[in-house]
């Protein structure tokens, strides 16, 4: 069984089991025309906020905070969380992203959010 939510970095290449791929950065990511990236939907409302992202800076020290705090954005913005939720209904979501550490940023805290708010599971 696959993932129905991945993440993956916007520099590596898209693979079919990708499903519906999703720009989740605020800033478009450098080095790549909006023509070469294949996805359906950039939503950039669901990043984190401008304050938020400078205060995080990357710092794996200050990853369980910036997760807190990301959650409550999220939370305060429930539009654009739902329809990130609708187009799981298509089938696997790809959250992409531009940071280099694949482990500590917006996607990888946005894929946990939705797993642990799914539906069912709050």
């Amino acid at each position: 069984m696959t993932e129905p939510i991945r993440t993956r970095r916007v520099y590596e290449r898209c693979r079919p089991e990708d499903g519906s791929r999703v720009l989740v950065d605020r800033i478009w990511p450098r080095g790549i025309s909006k023509g070469n990236l294949r996805l359906q939907h950039w939503a950039k409302e669901v990043a984190p906020s401008d304050e938020l992202r400078r205060w995080f800076g990357h710092d794996p020290e200050r990853w369980v905070e910036f997760r807190r705090r990301y959650a409550g954005e999220l939370d305060a913005r429930p539009e654009p969380v739902a329809a990130l939720r609708e187009w799981l209904a298509y089938g696997p979501l790809t959250l992409l992203y531009a940071a280099r550490d694949d482990r500590h940023n917006n996607a990888v805290a946005l894929k946990e959010y939705l797993e642990a708010r799914a539906p069912g599971r709050e």
